[in-house]
């Protein structure tokens, strides 16, 4: 197959390729020849058909088959030999349109080639790494919140009227335009005050009853309420109050500590100290690693294909509007173009990308089975009920895989990295990682 360079400008390739009509009829031989030995047709034994009766009878059905393995072999055998590779799949297009047996096939080809990655010295990286431990302070503060979690209730004196926190057990009617609607009514309901957990406006009307009391409850459903024919109507809710209960912390003492699955309070301090210190270090981390990407970023420069930069700036600009606009679902929105801003750091995710990605095949990171295994089942654990689908979908959906595989590469080669970097260690406080955290985030 004959090919001609016509462009090779930065990153960009073009190639007009002909597969003269020779290679093509080579081509449909060479498969026709393969399948002979199978074919049997009325008249002949099987894989005694003629080649010139095969080629009569099939030739037309294995043609556009033999023109897509000529191209194909071809492309191989052109990022072999220029020893490039393409950022995404390559343009391919067939230019004579007209085309007839006996022609050469004309074809285009053009990609955006993957830059070479420059050689980088890493041992030159010097970065802190903040170890925080778990003081005294924040273990109480833990077991604190604990015992606040465990809480329970007990009635209040007779006479007495509902407070924000408390437990009102109602039994409830809802009503629109009079009628009872389906869902709407419960006895017996335990319903905490302040919780939120009911439509915006009607625990705020329960603060106040007394036990016994009648009391009309008046609220509009949002707009975008999941039931469609309750969304943005009024509704009164006629509520009877039959018990009040006031909150009473959980004592901090073996009994809690049992609750929790702990053997004594000692023992659930020691976890919670083991839990605060694998979060704390989970922290540390986050900052260790944006602190490295941040000194290998100063250490390279190399053209970036535009077309990768261009898709990363439409989805950081994307994310970034639905992240302002939480109300709007898919795509139903205007057309979101990228800042300039926006571009910037698609440039720089483009290129530690493909320096990570560099730098893995060097190094020969592989995300093994059991890591890839163990993804899944994180993820799978969002759809409860639902995992054998979630497992099936990840099995037969090479992206989604790639999805979950990628996380798992970047970290490896991080914790590479770190191993070849100046990492020192630096003692901290709980509240100077918050800080280092709080400012990692603001960038």
């Amino acid at each position: 197959m004959q090919v001609t360079e016509t462009q090779n400008e930065g990153l960009k390739r073009a190639y007009k390729m002909i597969l003269t009509a020779q290679e093509l009829e080579d081509k449909v031989t060479e498969k026709l020849k393969e399948a002979q030995p199978d074919v049997a047709l009325k008249g002949f034994r099987k894989g005694k058909v003629p080649l010139a009766l095969l080629k009569k009878q099939f030739g037309q059905r294995v043609l556009g088959e033999a023109m897509q393995e000529a191209v194909d072999g071809a492309m191989s055998a052109h990022f072999e030999e220029k020893g490039e590779r393409p950022a995404a799949e390559p343009a391919v297009k067939m230019v004579n349109e007209d085309w007839k047996e006996g022609d050469d096939v004309e074809i285009e080809m053009s990609y955006e080639a993957l830059p070479e990655i420059p050689e980088v010295d890493l041992s030159v990286i010097k970065v802190e790494r903040l170890v925080a431990k778990a003081d005294d302070a924040a273990v109480d503060e833990a077991l604190k919140n604990l015992a606040e979690s465990a809480q329970d209730f007990k009635d209040r004196k007779k006479g007495s009227k509902s407070k924000d926190g408390d437990q009102v057990v109602i039994n409830f009617v809802g009503k629109v335009d009079g009628e009872a609607f389906e869902g709407g009514s419960a006895e017996d309901y335990p319903l905490v005050l302040g919780s939120n957990s009911f439509i915006p406006g009607f625990e705020d009307q329960l603060v106040g009853v007394k036990v016994g009391e009648e009391k009309d409850v008046t609220v509009k459903f949002p707009d975008e309420y999941q039931a469609a024919h309750l969304a943005g109507k009024d509704a009164v809710f006629e509520c009877t109050i039959k018990e009040i209960k006031e909150p009473v912390a959980a004592e901090i003492n073996d009994d809690l500590a049992q609750k929790y699955g702990a053997e004594s309070l000692d023992a659930l301090k020691g976890q919670i100290k083991e839990r605060l210190e694998a979060e704390y270090a989970g922290a540390a981390r986050a900052v260790m690693k944006r602190h490295l990407l941040d000194e290998m970023d100063k250490l390279v420069d190399f053209d970036l294909p535009p077309s990768m930069v261009q898709a990363e700036a439409n989805q950081i600009a994307h994310q970034l509007w639905h992240e302002e606009n939480p109300e709007v679902q898919g795509h139903d929105h205007p057309e979101i173009e990228p800042t300039e801003e926006h571009t910037k750091l698609a440039e720089r995710r483009v290129r530690l990308g493909l320096l990570l990605a560099h730098l893995g095949q060097k190094a020969e990171v592989e995300v093994t089975d059991a890591e890839m295994t163990q993804a899944v089942m994180q993820q799978a654990r969002q759809y409860p009920g639902q995992e054998r689908q979630f497992f099936e979908f990840v099995q037969n959906n090479p992206q989604m895989r790639q999805q979950l595989r990628a996380p798992i590469f970047e970290d490896k080669v991080i914790d590479y990295v770190a191993e070849l970097a100046q990492v020192t260690e630096k003692e901290s406080t709980k509240d100077e990682l918050e800080k280092a955290v709080e400012a990692m985030d603001e960038e």
